[in-house]
């Protein structure tokens, strides 16, 4: 009979910090996925970071116990205001990443198991995220970014995501000779080599209509606002920085400005003091309750085409997005305003 392995213990454990893990994660992963699911697993993984470094002052991956991760999901739950949903997915790229810590000892090999108790249980209705910018929101904001912010990099920012429905990972993708004057639309190419792929890859790349009004803020923007910068593959980004190509965090640090009730028209429907108010501060827009991050614009985006009765395929197209996601994920339109829509159908029968 064979000898008996004895379980691991911490002590067998080897020490490593919080942070130190997650890079090495990240690092483990860059060449197994895209950049944009690299970016949501550094976003996932961050609070917990946060957590660890700032809250209970875990220096030692090696310490992390069960009783830990209920905490933690208690503290993220209350400090981020998430909806089951929303808890249930950055739970879940936690589990993975404990997984992960297992197989380089770092943590007990069984930790991940405790996530089976953890992760909420969730009803029909939790299975879809429901934030979106509404049409009132963005007609709002727009109106005032049009005339007090004209051609300004929000501004641009805003009018090509409300307009176009695209993701943030495209639009951080433009460059300048990807607008196209003379035929009024915007090419979305999908180039890795150079940091800049589309979350389809080739699936993803496509021509892109736009309005004159979105037109005319590109062209004024370009004109007078953009700096004259080359990003560092010498390609002329759309959206600048005095350093070169504006980055994600950047992008989306200046949608959770603007699209806070306050920025725009001057109301709290929460009846906060901005002079008070955490999400006022610099760093600190992400924490408004109400605003909104450059998916929810995409969702209402999407939303809105469905309202005004684009045919469903045109919007796929538009949006590269399969029609069962479109469905499930993308479409917030009521069920009243769905049977109204198929009634004006029938009546043209």
């Amino acid at each position: 009979m064979g000898a008996s392995v004895n379980p691991m213990t911490k002590n067998d454990l080897e020490p490593i910090s919080p942070a130190e893990a997650k890079n090495m994660y990240l690092d483990a992963r860059k060449q197994e996925v895209s950049q944009s699911t690299l970016d949501g697993y550094h976003y996932r993984l961050k609070h917990f970071i946060r957590w660890c470094e700032e809250v209970e002052r875990i220096d030692n991956m090696n310490d992390l116990s069960g009783r830990d991760l209920q905490r933690y999901k208690t503290w993220r739950r209350d400090d981020g205001d998430l909806k089951p949903i929303s808890l249930e997915g950055q739970l879940d790229a936690l589990r993975i990443f404990i997984r992960w810590c297992g197989s380089i000892d770092a943590v007990e090999p069984d930790l991940h198991e405790k996530f089976e108790a953890l992760m909420p249980k969730l009803e029909k209705t939790d299975e879809q995220s429901e934030t979106i910018l509404e049409v009132d929101q963005a007609e709002a904001l727009l109106e005032y970014q049009r005339k007090f912010e004209h051609a300004s990099r929000p501004h641009i920012i805003i009018e090509i995501l409300w307009h176009t429905g695209i993701r943030l990972g495209a639009l951080h993708s433009l460059d300048l000779d990807d607008y196209d004057e003379e035929h009024e639309r915007l090419a979305l190419r999908h180039r890795p080599e150079s940091e800049t792929p589309l979350k389809n890859g080739k699936e993803g790349e496509r021509m892109i209509a736009l309005s004159p009004e979105v037109c005319r803020v590109i062209e004024d923007w370009r004109d007078h606002h953009r700096h004259d910068v080359e990003d560092d593959y010498g390609r002329e980004p759309l959206l600048t920085s005095r350093n070169g190509r504006m980055n994600r965090s950047s992008i989306r640090d200046a949608v959770y400005l603007v699209t806070r009730p306050c920025y725009y028209s001057n109301e709290c429907p929460k009846d906060r003091d901005p002079d008070d108010c955490e999400a006022a501060e610099y760093g600190g827009y992400c924490k408004c309750p109400i605003n909104v991050s450059p998916h929810d614009i995409r969702r209402g985006s999407i939303t809105n085409f469905l309202t005004e009765d684009v045919p469903e395929k045109v919007v796929s197209d538009r949006m590269n997005v399969g029609q069962d996601v479109l469905d499930k994920h993308y479409d917030k339109r009521g069920e009243e305003v769905k049977v109204e829509q198929r009634r004006g159908y029938l009546e043209n029968i």
